[in-house]
């Protein structure tokens, strides 16, 4: 594994007068030696203005929240983060990592569910470099590692939790979104370890059914919705049904065999749970056959 290390770089402001001086008096040294017809002298000067034209290639600069990663011949020789104008070996080779915070938004995949029902999902994954070294040589191209392997988690994600929760306690992609985005970071983290980089956030940004079971689906969710509704329009019927019992026994207004309880509850159980509004009808009668 290899790890970021700092670079030994030296100050760029002072490189950048102390080389232009030398070549300034290295051409001088090189004029001189023609006029003074020194061959050694001359050739002596050539080299040096060479050696010097050659070390202004070692300027580099180094921007807020960026990296550059210095190779000599092959070899890791460190990070330079600090922000500024900087020199190395010019025969070093450069290359600038962002430290940024970036955000991917990955493609709309098409998987199955848990319950194995075809959907459709997408996420969005902040993240940045933290470590340049081995964003550079742990794996080949570290960007297009993240969205390969963010789609990869996302996929597995999907796979292990169904789109809408049938059993109380269960997590659903849906229902469930603080707690389905924490693993979803977590999975892609624990990809990206390796490659240097750091997951901020990660989130599902679309989620539906596929669109051959979109209708179906849409159908069995109005379906459930109508008996959650009904199962709560009858607990609250019962409730006032049991109250108004309970209020004429109380207040002694009339007295209530079985017979005629049971005639009242199916009444007012009908006037309660009707969707359509009730048509009252006077009994000028009796409920016993005389």
């Amino acid at each position: 594994m290899i790890r970021e290390s700092a670079a030994r770089s030296s100050s760029g402001m002072f490189m950048l007068f102390l080389i232009p001086a030398l070549l300034i008096l290295s051409v001088w040294w090189l004029v001189h030696s023609i006029q003074q017809s020194s061959g050694f002298q001359v050739l002596g000067a050539v080299v040096a203005n060479v050696v010097l034209a050659i070390s202004l290639g070692g300027f580099f600069v180094v921007e807020p929240n960026q990296s550059t990663v210095l190779m000599l011949f092959g070899n890791y020789r460190g990070s330079e983060r600090r922000p500024g104008l900087w020199w190395a070996n010019p025969f070093m080779t450069k290359k600038r990592v962002t430290m940024r915070v970036r955000n991917f938004e990955s493609s709309k995949l098409k998987v199955n569910d848990h319950d194995g029902n075809p959907i459709e999902i997408g996420a969005v994954v902040v993240w940045r470099v933290v470590d340049s070294a081995e964003a550079i040589f742990q794996v080949d191209n570290y960007d297009n590692f993240l969205h390969v392997q963010s789609e990869a988690a996302l996929r597995n994600l999907a796979v292990g939790h169904p789109y809408d929760a049938h059993n109380d306690g269960q997590m659903s992609l849906r229902g469930n979104i603080l707690e389905v985005a924490e693993q979803l970071k977590a999975e892609i983290q624990a990809r990206l370890e390796k490659a240097g980089v750091e997951v901020l956030e990660a989130r599902i940004s679309h989620l539906a059914y596929a669109p051959e079971i979109a209708n179906a689906m849409l159908r069995r969710q109005q379906a459930s919705a109508v008996i959650a509704a009904r199962s709560k329009i009858v607990e609250g019927a019962v409730s006032m049904v049991q109250m108004a019992l309970d209020e004429l026994s109380k207040r002694g207004v009339v007295t209530l065999d079985e017979e005629r309880k049971a005639a009242m509850v199916s009444n007012l159980l009908v006037v309660l749970c009707s969707e359509h509004e009730t048509q009252p009808i006077v009994n000028a009668g009796t409920l016993y056959q005389g």
